[in-house]
């Protein structure tokens, strides 16, 4: 399987959960950041190898086949994103695009060394989930901060948005993952939230608390 082709399952995988009756071209083309006839075009391809199932005019799914696959290269980019960090002193915001690259990387024996090496991680930096060798994923019971409600404790779990900006502004208000949050109020007009982090007390808007999970400590 080519790069491209796995950077398409792979995104296929993330969308799925927002659509019933299947990713819409459109949708995928925004994800590639590519023209909806490339998608169709690739959609058709992957199809024809069985590892999606293509609707016209509705959209595309994973086969079991393609499912697999697509798990087994999200386990890749984590596990290197978690060695990033760990091992190589990579701060969260730096690994996801050199992950990108290493997630290519083919070799059974060279990932399930890498997992052992890394004394089995079941989540990355960002508070992801990594699938196991055989593909099963631990979930974690999680909201997303702009969820929560006053005078309740939370932990900060993951991210939604993971881009180096995202991440460097947490870095610069000390919270990562573990971090505990108390809401202190939030705001009618706009949801925007005055959070308390240590003797820390800030105010996030929305667009900040939508891309934080948490779970009630």
């Amino acid at each position: 399987m080519t790069l491209a082709e796995e950077n398409y399952i792979k995104a296929v995988y993330h969308l799925e959960s927002k659509y019933e009756n299947g990713v819409p071209t459109n949708a995928l083309a925004d994800k590639m950041k590519t023209k909806a006839s490339s998608v169709t075009d690739m959609v058709k391809k992957l199809a024809e190898k069985g590892l999606l199932v293509y609707k016209p005019y509705q959209g595309a799914f994973l086969s079991e086949k393609g499912r697999s696959h697509a798990i087994m290269v999200i386990r890749r980019h984590r596990l290197w994103e978690q060695f990033l960090v760990e091992k190589l002193n990579f701060n969260w915001d730096e690994v996801h695009d050199l992950a990108e690259q290493l997630e290519h990387i083919e070799s059974d024996k060279l990932i399930n060394e890498l997992d052992a090496f890394l004394d089995f991680p079941t989540h990355d930096p960002h508070g992801d989930p990594i699938p196991d060798r055989h593909g099963q994923i631990q979930r974690t019971d999680k909201i997303m901060l702009s969820q929560g409600v006053c005078n309740i404790g939370y932990q900060c779990v993951g991210v939604n948005d993971s881009t180096p900006n995202f991440l460097k502004y947490l870095d610069k208000n000390c919270i990562g993952i573990g971090t505990k949050i108390l809401v202190k109020d939030i705001e009618e007009f706009d949801q925007s939230m005055t959070i308390k982090i240590n003797d820390k007390t800030l105010v996030m808007s929305k667009a900040i608390t939508s891309n934080i999970y948490v779970k009630k400590i």
